[in-house]
């Protein structure tokens, strides 16, 4: 595992040991503009590194405004499939309110790649590169 980015917010890892993985490790609250950012990174380095899993480790992650959340799905999701992502773990955010909002609107998307929500991050790992 490889740092490849790092934020007050948030840390970028590259996992490369069964297959090419970014980690999206959320410190805490992000503002607006800086969670738009970090996203737009990642995806940046997602096509670098032409990875084919995508971890976004939500359970540090603060409060996501409606539109900023709404923003992520339509722009991350079909750019990480074009980029060929294949698996999208996701461990889930500690905070209630947080989780209830991004796991129901992961419900209602149609991804274009497999999801599977965890609370364990090994497990996380481990799936995401199967």
């Amino acid at each position: 595992m490889k740092l490849v980015a790092d934020f007050p917010y948030l840390s970028i890892y590259l996992h490369t040991s069964k297959c090419q993985v970014l980690e999206m490790q959320w410190k805490g609250f992000v503002n607006s503009a800086d969670f738009r950012q970090a996203i737009k990174t990642g995806l940046q380095l997602a096509r670098q590194y032409q990875i084919v899993g995508w971890l976004a480790d939500d359970r540090l992650l603060g409060a996501v405004r409606p539109k900023d959340l709404d923003w992520s799905f339509t722009y991350l999701h079909p750019e990480l499939a074009a980029s060929g992502v294949e698996r999208f773990a996701l461990l889930e955010a500690d905070e209630t309110l947080n989780r209830f909002i991004i796991g129901r609107k992961y419900e209602e998307a149609a991804l274009p790649f497999a999801l599977q929500r965890f609370t364990n991050l090994e497990e996380a790992r481990e799936w995401v590169c199967r």
